[in-house]
């Protein structure tokens, strides 16, 4: 018996990885500026936090439901978690090229 929602389980785990790499990533942008002063990289990682942690429930629910909902629930989890990947990137670069301080 094939299992519909192959995708779900590895879009559960990176997003839940991630969650974890953009906790890390506000820290150490607030410990590292100035008076822990917010910039604009922040605002974007908790963004991209929302979207992981959407990714992830929504991954969750597709493991636990079966049929045509299960693979509407992966689809949309692959792309909110698509969506925060991208949000994680546009961070990584403003920080790897300093582009705001």
């Amino acid at each position: 018996m094939k299992q519909d929602n192959q995708k779900s389980q590895h879009i559960l785990n990176a997003a839940s990885n991630l969650v974890g790499i953009c906790f890390i990533l506000i820290t150490s942008l607030r410990l590292f500026s100035n008076k822990g002063s917010k910039t604009i990289m922040d605002e974007v990682a908790a963004i991209a936090i929302l979207f992981f942690m959407a990714s992830c429930i929504l991954s969750f629910l597709s493991l636990r439901s079966a049929g045509a909902q299960s693979r509407r629930l992966e689809n949309i989890a692959d792309y909110i978690f698509l969506t925060g990947l991208a949000l994680l990137f546009i961070t990584t670069l403003l920080f790897v090229f300093n582009i705001i301080p």
